[in-house]
């Protein structure tokens, strides 16, 4: 009796180190999502892009949601990085340059809702280079979810007499 009772009690403290030891679940909102945005920088001037935050839940805990962070250009260039949000602020990265060497635009947002299940951002970046860099800022609305389309039942086709 003692040795079960000795049993239970050191699966019961196990299980309460294993709870005071467990991450905090995700707490904030989800940015994720496909956005299309329209930005100036000092070098380009006007530009669009389209960008693609992906929540990792994994990661993510309490307030902080981690992301993945991608940007491609209208010629299909694709910038890959990350993004981190506390609240209605998002810090962004991505690399500029694939291969050898690497160069980061780094960005900060201010992110609204602008309706029940879309946000938007407003992006200032700065993208270094050796002639000291460019910076800008872009506007990004999150593009409204596809909706599938239904499938059509087939319809039972009824035969028309045609009396003359």
């Amino acid at each position: 009796m003692k040795k079960l009772f000795l049993l239970l009690l050191v699966i019961a403290s196990a299980a309460l180190v294993n709870l005071a030891e467990a991450k905090p679940i995700f707490t904030g909102a989800d940015y994720s999502g496909v956005y299309a945005c329209k930005g100036s920088n000092s070098k380009v001037g006007n530009y669009e892009v389209q960008a693609t935050l992906t929540l990792n839940r994994s990661i993510s805990q309490g307030a902080f949601g981690v992301y993945d962070f991608n940007t491609e250009t209208e010629n299909s260039l694709v910038y890959r990085g990350q993004a981190i949000a506390n609240g209605y602020k998002l810090a962004l990265t991505f690399n500029l340059i694939d291969g050898l060497r690497a160069e980061f635009s780094t960005g900060i947002a201010d992110v609204k809702r602008v309706s029940s299940t879309r946000w938007a951002y407003t992006n200032h970046y700065y993208e270094p280079n050796s002639s000291g860099g460019d910076y800008g800022t872009e506007y990004c609305v999150m593009k409204k979810p596809v909706k599938a389309a239904k499938k059509v039942k087939s319809a039972t086709v009824k035969k028309a007499v045609v009396t003359e």
